[in-house]
């Protein structure tokens, strides 16, 4: 896993663009950014890596977390938190557990890669799933959205593994990469990212700073 210099949860609000000076329209991505508070921190002579580990909208309710759950943040002395996530970084000597991080620990210009689980769209044809082309839509063809050939009969008898057929779409884990921070709204906790993001609105989001090693 790449380690990067800063990172923090959010959540996909929605979609907007800025009309710039010179006219270009700029597609953004609006996302609340924090508040998280750092409910542990790992380091290499303890852990043998560097690590923080963030808490993500304050649970209310004394049921909204498990008793193990219940424990940890008990001893890190911070209220229970619905998200835990935990971010490899560079070095964590520069956090304190039950430090609050905010979104304007990202600047304007930064670079960032953002992940989220893709938007389910349940049980998909080829067509919708793969963008198979499909047949012929008129005279009689019987061949309009089907997968068509799957394989040969006399060998080798069976379905190659990994053939592209209808089945379960979305729901998977996507990083979009090298993203510009166009604009940071410190007072609301929200951030604005150039293009689009996995997921559905309110969906939970990482957004991690590009590591040295990807730029």
């Amino acid at each position: 896993m790449a380690e990067v210099e800063k990172g923090l949860i959010g959540k996909k609000v929605r979609m907007t663009q800025l009309f710039r000076d010179d006219g270009e329209v700029v597609p953004l991505t609006a996302i609340a950014l924090g508040p998280c508070v750092v409910t542990q921190v790992r380091t290499p002579a303890k852990e043998g890596y560097s690590a923080i580990q963030l808490g993500f909208e304050p649970v209310t309710k004394k049921r909204g977390v498990c008793k193990p759950m219940a424990g940890h943040f008990q001893k890190a002395n911070v209220p229970p938190h619905k998200y835990v996530k935990e971010i490899r970084l560079n070095t964590a000597s520069d956090y304190q557990v039950g430090q609050q991080l905010k979104a304007d620990l990202f600047k304007e210009g930064d670079r960032v890669n953002v992940t989220g689980y893709s938007k389910g769209r349940g049980f998909a044809g080829g067509v919708k799933r793969h963008h198979f082309k499909g047949g012929k839509g008129s005279h009689g063809s019987m061949f309009h959205r089907a997968p068509g050939s799957i394989g040969s009969s006399a060998y080798p008898h069976h379905v190659m593994k990994g053939k592209k057929l209808p089945g379960h779409m979305g729901c998977d884990r996507v990083t979009v990469r090298n993203l510009e921070v166009v604009k940071i709204d410190a007072e609301s906790d929200m951030i604005f990212v150039r293009g689009a993001v996995p997921g559905a609105k309110n969906s939970l989001l990482l957004v991690r700073s590009v590591s040295k090693r990807e730029g």
